[in-house]
């Protein structure tokens, strides 16, 4: 079960790179930008414009391609899904019939271009985690979302809860791991049998699964009160956020380039 080793998300790894010394908020807008204009850009060069940026910061924050790469295949089946999903419900030019199916030239160009989008919205978001340490993760949220404290929304208990699902994450999938292992010594089969079949057979899975997560979120829970931690009002930062002349530039240039793919119509 390599599926679950694959996982990325979540994961921070350090670099001393000029990505990782960023302002964790500019990082967290120049990725909401990125996912806006993902989904605003009509032309293909316009993509492909989107995707060579995110590539350039993947390599000036230092963390190997294939690593982030890696973090992508576990999610093949839902972009392979979206693909099937298009070639064979969208109307237009019949270029290839398979049964009652239709293949069409509009369903494949269709089909490619929001996998492309599926993929580059992955690729984004592992950048940011990958290249964003939890604790500056939660600062930066929580400083973004400071404007609703006046709506007396908890902003730092939101921040907190993000960023504590997404360290999560990569632990879930090891513990997923485990228990499948454990199951598979027990003589559990997960690779035969229909699709039906394979779905009761992970039901031994989730259980224990869910069980341990809320162990895990009880555990966590207590150890934080055991520290005396108390968030929101009234608490201080030991690091600083602070807002450099390169985090500026770094913006800027960002905006000018998903603009710039915006208003591409090639």
């Amino acid at each position: 079960m390599k599926f679950f080793r694959n996982i990325t998300i979540g994961q921070y790894i350090y670099r001393d790179s000029i990505i990782h010394k960023l302002d964790p908020r500019i990082k967290i807008m120049v990725v909401i930008l990125i996912i806006i204009a993902i989904f605003l850009v009509k032309s293909w060069f316009g993509l492909v414009i989107i995707g060579a940026y995110l590539f350039i910061n993947i390599f000036l924050a230092k963390v190997h391609p294939k690593f982030v790469l890696k973090g992508i295949k576990p999610l093949i089946i839902i972009i392979l899904f979206t693909l099937l999903i298009h070639f064979f419900t969208t109307q237009g030019e019949i270029i290839y019939h398979i049964w009652v199916l239709n293949i069409t030239r509009e369903g494949i160009q269709r089909g490619l271009f929001i996998a492309a989008r599926l993929f580059y919205l992955i690729l984004s978001t592992s950048w940011l985690t990958l290249t964003t340490s939890p604790i500056s993760l939660t600062d930066g949220i929580e400083r973004l979302l400071s404007f609703l404290k006046i709506l007396k929304v908890p902003a730092h208990e939101i921040a907190m809860m993000m960023t504590i699902a997404l360290r999560f994450i990569p632990t879930l999938m090891e513990e997923t791991e485990k228990i499948i292992k454990a199951q598979i010594a027990r003589g559990a089969d997960f690779e035969s049998g229909n699709f039906i079949k394979r779905i009761q057979n992970f039901l031994p899975i989730i259980i224990p699964l869910f069980i341990n997560a809320f162990q895990r979120a009880d555990e966590l829970a207590i150890a934080m009160e055991a520290r005396c931690y108390r968030g929101g009002e009234d608490r201080t930062h030991y690091r600083q956020l602070l807002i450099t002349n390169a985090d500026y530039i770094f913006f800027i240039i960002t905006l000018i380039i998903l603009i710039g793919s915006y208003l591409l119509i090639i």
